[in-house]
């Protein structure tokens, strides 16, 4: 990023290639659409390279950039929230994946469908919760590093991850049985 701050432009590919995949990947459970998660990861390099002259290294820069990414998926959720729409895959009969691992069928859907109830799980709780539970989890960042991204104490951190893990375990209780 300091290559980037300094004027070379092509940096920002280098930063491109090793961050895409984990934003994308915290960017699709905050939002859960991967179509708007590809387009918030862009908006958030674009982001990035117009603030290129303001960036200041007072943080570890992986904060900076789910910070700014966070920021855009929240926009992104209110605006979902004023402008309502139906996908034309729910008004579809939706059609079976084949199976493409060497577990038998019956495990692949039972696995499927666990999969299914965590990420709604997941999705079903409050952002700021969601947002930090993600970023612990998924992007194993500290939480001096999520405190940076979120604009809160390191306290609030790990009050909002206890909390999420309290409601994921009760959400999922009887996920096992």
């Amino acid at each position: 990023m300091q290559r980037l701050a300094a004027g070379d432009d092509l940096a920002l590919n280098d930063i491109m290639r090793r961050w895409q995949e984990r934003l994308v990947a915290f960017l699709v459970r905050m939002t859960g659409d991967h179509a708007a998660a590809v387009d918030l990861a862009q908006e958030t390099f674009v982001r990035l390279y117009q603030h290129r002259t303001s960036y200041m290294p007072t943080a570890a820069f992986a904060a900076y950039l789910f910070r700014i990414a966070s920021n855009l998926a929240r926009n992104h959720a209110r605006w979902k929230q004023r402008h309502p729409t139906v996908s034309m895959d729910d008004c579809e009969s939706s059609t079976p994946e084949p199976a493409t691992s060497s577990s038998a069928p019956d495990q692949q859907m039972e696995e499927g469908e666990r999969l299914k109830v965590i990420e709604a799980a997941l999705a079903a709780l409050p952002p700021d919760l969601r947002e930090a539970i993600l970023l612990f989890t998924y992007q194993e960042m500290s939480y001096a590093q999520i405190a940076e991204a979120t604009h809160c104490s390191p306290k609030a951190v790990e009050t909002r991850i206890y909390r999420a893990r309290l409601i994921l375990k009760s959400t999922l209780r009887n996920l096992d049985s």
